[in-house]
């Protein structure tokens, strides 16, 4: 029996779809511009959705109620998804795990007339599940930057142990005031579209998107979700480990059983900030994968986020399909300690898997390994 994915949804800033979004990323499209925030002193160099091209898709859901825009976004994500099987997602059997780091935060500013109790991440979970009529108790899974693949591997555990019968993973952030405050008062955000891992890299850039996959058992299936395992270092509140100890011990669990021959890239996190880029080289170094081209979307993207692992999982099942390693948009001369097969352009793919790594605030790490069978 294997953990498989049966459907899949990005709704990005360069596609309305996962099709769509991986077009446009191939055809070398960004959405990175500044934009200024409410309340903010400065602008940012952000990649974020539009809501004005977004408000026929949510008037095509026909909302019997009022959402914000946190759960539009997941409930349009999640009902496009599910578009694509014959799933009843009102069964007992369908377990809801929803990926993000802040949620409906926003409200602490401005209550847009939602009641207070609206801002918790349990209520908002709640009602995104009873939309599709399913009285289930969803999951939350809100762990900083791994949040995603936290729910990716969430799900995968729901399935083996029986717990239910199909998982739908879906994640997004909405980018405001306090996170962007948030990441300027750690100096942590460019001004320009971020350099993952060059040597000129100084920061990151927000991002916003939605992405959903669809998880089940099969006995045979295209794709299998091996495995994956999430390690915490406990380094320090906001900066990762200098050797790379957490992500190195997830990547080692990540890959126990599988032939790296097998590996046609890495996806990594790379922020683009100068103490997470380095300290993944190093975990990469440490887990002998020097020889293995490594892959990083945040240049296209920006920091998604609760949609991050999601959405980078599903592009890069897509480019496994289509034989490639995407490049890593913004990146030129290497400013890591270990020279990785890092590439701003395309190339062709060798091997039938990937391994996502990701790590976040707190000293969490997670990785998570894909098979095309």
């Amino acid at each position: 029996m294997i953990i498989t994915s049966i459907a899949d949804h990005i709704l990005s800033p360069i596609g309305q779809t996962s099709e769509e979004t991986f077009r446009n990323l191939r055809a070398g499209d960004t959405a990175m511009r500044v934009h200024a925030f409410p309340g903010v002193p400065e602008a940012v160099c952000a990649s974020l959705l539009d809501e004005e091209a977004l408000r026929p898709l949510y008037e095509a859901l026909s909302l019997k109620e009022r959402f914000t825009t946190f759960e539009k976004r997941l409930i349009l994500s999640i009902s496009s998804a599910a578009a694509r099987t014959d799933i009843d997602l009102a069964s007992d059997r369908v377990l809801f795990i929803l990926s993000t780091t802040k949620g409906n935060i926003s409200l602490l500013d401005q209550a847009e007339g939602f009641p207070p109790e609206r801002v918790h991440l349990g209520v908002s979970a709640r009602r995104i599940a009873r939309h599709f009529g399913n009285e289930r108790m969803p999951i939350v899974v809100s762990n900083a930057c791994i949040s995603g693949v936290c729910a990716l591997l969430t799900g995968m555990r729901a399935l083996r142990e029986g717990w239910c019968d199909y998982a739908v993973v879906a994640g997004t952030d909405v980018q405001s005031r306090f996170i962007i405050t948030g990441f300027q008062s750690f100096k942590a955000l460019s001004q320009a579209p971020c350099r993952p891992f060059d040597a000129a890299r100084d920061g990151l850039n927000p991002g916003e998107a939605a992405a959903t996959v669809i998880l089940t058992r099969a006995e045979t299936a295209p794709w299998e979700w091996v495995r994956g395992a999430v390690r915490n270092d406990a380094n320090h509140i906001s900066g990762p480990s200098r050797t790379g100890e957490g992500s190195f011990q997830a990547l080692e669990a990540a890959l126990q059983g599988v032939d790296r021959r097998e590996l046609a890239f890495v996806n990594v996190h790379g922020t683009a900030t100068a103490y997470n880029d380095e300290m993944e080289s190093i975990a990469l170094h440490r887990a002998g994968l020097d020889a293995v081209p490594v892959t990083g979307l945040k240049g296209v993207f920006g920091h998604t986020m609760g949609a991050a692992g999601i959405l980078e999982c599903i592009l890069s099942m897509r480019a496994l399909e289509a034989g490639v390693v995407l490049p890593t948009a913004g990146y030129d001369t290497c400013g890591v300690s270990y020279p990785l097969q890092i590439s701003n352009v395309e190339r062709p793919a060798k091997g039938n898997a990937f391994v996502k790594v990701i790590s976040g605030f707190g000293g969490c790490n997670a990785a998570l390994t894909v098979r095309k069978r």
